[in-house]
């Protein structure tokens, strides 16, 4: 791995970094207070890999839900990878085992970074985001274990922790918006997100982002439409 690889790498990663150490942390130590052992926190950041997936569970573990309902409700909250993943099937050309981690440690950071920045001229773009996923990964297994960690041996009040996840997302939008430059893609994320909220709140992330689809899909079908 070159010097330049792994440098461009971990300076776009930063944001990142900044935003899943802490987050981690709170789960780590939200997830300890359902009296696990320590490392199960870590091994869900090894395994599962979806922080707010991993958030959710916290709950749905502390309520003693049924194992059909921890399914659906992370199946709902993830499905928004699926659009994701198609918009990346020029860019994930790895084969094998790289990429299936490639699919699995797809977040929305990792999305946003893969999507937003460049890789070293003259380097592999496969390399290039098999370790921006990988360096995304272990920021969040080492938030995890540091927070299981405290939370084993200190009581703290964790209220505010949370809102990491939220600053995080701002500032990738603005290193997006950075390279877009153009308002109509966002005008779309806020017009379809009111309208989730008004008609479906309780999982209006899935219909914004089904909605935003919609919209776009309609957008290219008129393109194509007005080239034939």
């Amino acid at each position: 791995m070159s010097h330049s690889l792994f440098s461009t790498a971990f300076r776009a990663t930063l944001p990142v970094m900044f935003g899943y150490v802490p987050l981690g942390m709170a789960f780590g130590v939200l997830f300890q207070v359902l009296g696990y052992a320590w490392y199960f926190a870590p091994l869900m950041g090894i395994i599962i890999f979806a922080g707010a997936a991993q958030f959710m569970a916290v709950g749905l573990l502390a309520a003693h839900a049924g194992l059909m309902e921890v399914a659906i409700s992370t199946f709902l909250l993830n499905s928004r990878h699926m659009f994701f993943g198609l918009s990346l099937l020029n860019r994930y050309t790895a084969k094998g085992l790289k990429k299936f981690y490639l699919i699995f440690g797809l977040t929305d950071e990792t999305y946003s970074l893969i999507t937003s920045t460049e890789e070293p001229e003259g380097v592999d773009p496969i390399s290039y985001y098999l370790l921006i996923t990988a360096l995304n990964q272990s920021y969040w297994v080492i938030g995890c274990t540091l927070g299981a960690g405290l939370g084993a041996w200190l009581v703290f009040d964790t209220t505010g922790m949370d809102f990491t996840l939220t600053a995080l997302f701002v500032v990738l939008m603005i290193e997006q918006w950075r390279k877009v430059q153009e308002p109509w893609p966002f005008a779309l994320a806020f017009g379809a997100a009111v309208v989730a909220v008004l008609f479906l709140k309780q999982h209006m992330l899935v219909l914004s982002i089904a909605l935003s689809m919609v919209v776009l899909a309609y957008q290219a079908y008129q393109v194509g439409h007005q080239h034939e």
